[in-house]
């Protein structure tokens, strides 16, 4: 990593793990394969951040330590990129076996523990599928109604403004919300 810490994906220790490390490694992971609208690929610091908005609108009462974890819900990315979910399927148990590894890894170097609540990580995936249907309709070229049909449409929920980053402004938003929550 740029940090100098070299990390064991196999057996990832939470002492390897730097904030900095994931927010430029995420900033600079595009989301949707890169094939967004924009000057600028739609980063996965960007969908953690618009996450992180979701799950607060969703959840305005969560402690931080649940927020944080709304961030940080695609972190493992910083190292194993953004596959889509077809493809992450297709690869099979191993990679799943391995994303959960570095996920536990990450979350306990942040005070989170390694398995969330039940709850906690079904209301973390609702925002990150509203998530995907609003970045679906406003980046990724999608109609309504084929967003609604693949990822369904959240309901109650304004359509945030989304506006891509350029990666070092995503890296600057991802850590600034990090330092406010922890």
């Amino acid at each position: 990593m740029l940090s100098g810490r070299r990390l064991d994906l196999l057996d990832p220790s939470p002492l390897d793990i730097e904030i900095e490390d994931i927010a430029h490694g995420l900033s600079r992971v595009a989301r949707w394969n890169g094939q967004t609208t924009g000057a600028w690929p739609f980063s996965v610091a960007q969908h953690s951040l618009l996450v992180l908005a979701v799950y607060d609108h969703l959840q305005p009462r969560s402690e931080q330590r649940w927020r944080l974890a709304a961030l940080l819900h695609d972190a493992a990315e910083y190292v194993v990129g953004d596959l889509i979910s077809p493809f992450k399927a297709a690869v099979g148990a191993d990679y799943k076996a391995l994303e959960q590894r570095l996920d536990h890894a990450i979350r306990l170097r942040f005070g989170i523990p390694a398995l969330l609540p039940a709850a906690i990580a079904r209301d973390i995936k609702r925002a990150d599928r509203a998530s995907a249907y609003f970045e679906a309709i406003t980046v990724a070229g999608f109609d309504v109604a084929e967003a609604g049909r693949i990822f369904e449409r959240p309901r109650h929920i304004v359509v945030p403004v989304i506006r891509q980053l350029s990666p070092s402004r995503a890296k600057r938003a991802f850590l600034e919300r990090f330092r406010i929550l922890s």
